[in-house]
């Protein structure tokens, strides 16, 4: 389905005035024939006074980054794109399926609540069940689609939950509307399917001998190291599929992201755990330099003359004052060295 978009429909203010002016000149006929007798003329007027609104029906107004679809008889004949006051067929219909559809985004709000209705049938012929008035229109403009949280396993099997911000917009209204039946839910249900199949291949953190670019090399990648490069292929994963339903993907970004509650806990004692190992090899790796330093020093100045025994006992009461974690209390030695 290719878009066709009608340019030469922007004449509603001059329609508007012309059918005014209509009806102004059915009423003088219709006056001047009972005064001067003639059926005929009282007829033709009382017959356009009837009928005469009908073409009122086919005058639209458009604000800017707003769109209608026109269908006339099941037929699409074109789209209406771009602020200004249009005049068309008044027996053409506006379609849009997804009017109705209210998702957890940006310019999902009720229509016709406390809203006057515009002047023309795009609005006024569209009623909902309830009688309300049905906005037709389709959005131009960048909306933000807030996903659901959703509990994904990552590449090591660990359950996190995730969420993620799409910013998209309609760039083809013909394909919106005829190329999928909901073009809002059809957006969610890719935006779902796009983030499992992205998350799956990433760990949480960064883990030995995992390869989440596919070129059979383990990489560094991870959901929370790596969101920029995660967003960006989920952001290509959602836009390859909507491509055909006239959506395009403007950006895609993570907006939550934890273990699930179940593993929660005893991943934060394993990270806890990870702290300590490397606090505690920095530390060992400072003593040991300090030790070396200290027994050089005492060579080099003669301080001191120790032999390999007295050196691994100098060594080890060193390393226990540099590597334990509370004061150590000296104990002062007054007899001999030996």
């Amino acid at each position: 389905m290719e878009e066709k978009v009608l340019q030469k429909k922007k004449n509603g203010m001059a329609m508007l005035i012309l059918f005014t002016l209509l009806y102004i000149a059915a009423s003088a006929v219709i006056i001047w024939g009972a005064s001067a007798g003639k059926g005929i003329l009282i007829a033709a007027g009382v017959i356009y006074a009837v009928f005469g609104w009908i073409p009122f029906c086919g005058l639209c107004v458009l604000k800017p980054q707003e769109a209608v679809v026109l269908t006339l008889f099941g037929n699409y004949i074109g789209s209406l794109k771009g602020e200004g006051f249009y005049c068309v067929n008044p027996f053409c219909s506006a379609v849009n399926p997804a009017a109705d559809t209210r998702l957890n985004q940006s310019g999902d709000v009720k229509a016709g609540t406390g809203k006057m209705m515009q002047l023309g049938s795009l609005e006024s012929f569209n009623m909902n069940r309830k009688g309300g008035a049905v906005d037709k229109k389709i959005s131009l403009k960048i909306m933000t689609l807030n996903n659901n949280r959703q509990k994904i396993n990552d590449c090591l099997g660990n359950p996190i939950e995730i969420g993620i911000a799409v910013m998209w917009r309609v760039t083809d209204t013909a394909k919106a509307v005829f190329n999928v039946d909901n073009y809002k839910e059809y957006l969610s249900l890719q935006c779902d399917s796009a983030l499992r199949n992205i998350v799956r291949m990433y760990p949480y953190d960064v883990a030995e001998n995992v390869d989440t670019t596919g070129d059979g090399v383990a990489d560094d990648g991870s959901l929370r190291g790596s969101s920029e490069v995660v967003a960006e292929r989920i952001r290509q994963e959602i836009q390859s599929k909507v491509s055909e339903a006239g959506l395009e993907i403007i950006e895609a970004r993570i907006t939550y992201l934890a273990y699930a509650p179940e593993i929660a806990a005893a991943m934060l004692q394993r990270q806890q755990a990870s702290a300590v190992i490397d606090a505690r090899r920095l530390i060992v790796d400072g003593a040991v330099g300090m030790v070396e330093m200290a027994l050089n020093s005492l060579s080099e100045k003669e301080v001191v003359e120790l032999d390999e025994e007295r050196k691994a006992a100098m060594v080890s009461n060193l390393l226990v004052v540099l590597c334990g974690n509370k004061d150590a209390q000296p104990i002062v030695n007054s007899g001999s060295l030996y």
